[in-house]
């Protein structure tokens, strides 16, 4: 039984670590002008609109390969946080056209993060199971 929770706990962490990462793809490719606009309008310098960087392409490659996944999965929690009080503040208590939340894949990329952030990254990992920030 536990070979599966270490096979769920890499599911989990290279899903959500991919699906940031193309968010953080896309910002290398045509920069981080939104989030600078984003920040601009709350007030806050942009030159931390970089740190999008940090949180949308090294944690993912840090939970994808498993090599300090606490630590990413915390960073992916914090740039969600501001995510969702940049952009979305509007939206916490609105419903989607097909009846969901509207900020339900962002609420899965926050509790995916949690998530790895409390379960840790398992043994399929290069930090291995008893790594210290894995």
């Amino acid at each position: 039984m536990r070979s599966f929770d270490d096979l769920g706990k890499l599911v989990l962490r290279v899903v959500l670590g991919a699906l940031i990462l193309f968010h953080g793809v896309s910002k290398l490719i045509h920069g981080p002008g939104f989030v600078v606009q984003a920040l601009a309008q709350a007030g806050m310098p942009a030159f931390l609109a970089y740190g999008v960087y940090v949180g949308e392409v090294v944690a993912p490659l840090l939970l994808i390969l498993g090599l300090w996944a606490r630590v990413g999965a915390l960073i992916v929690a914090v740039n969600m946080v501001v995510a969702l009080l940049l952009v979305h503040t509007s939206q916490f208590l609105s419903l989607a056209d097909t009846g969901g939340w509207a900020l339900e894949l962002q609420g899965m990329y926050l509790g995916g993060a949690i998530a790895v952030l409390l379960l840790g990254a398992g043994r399929f990992s290069l930090g291995g199971a008893r790594g210290r920030w894995n």
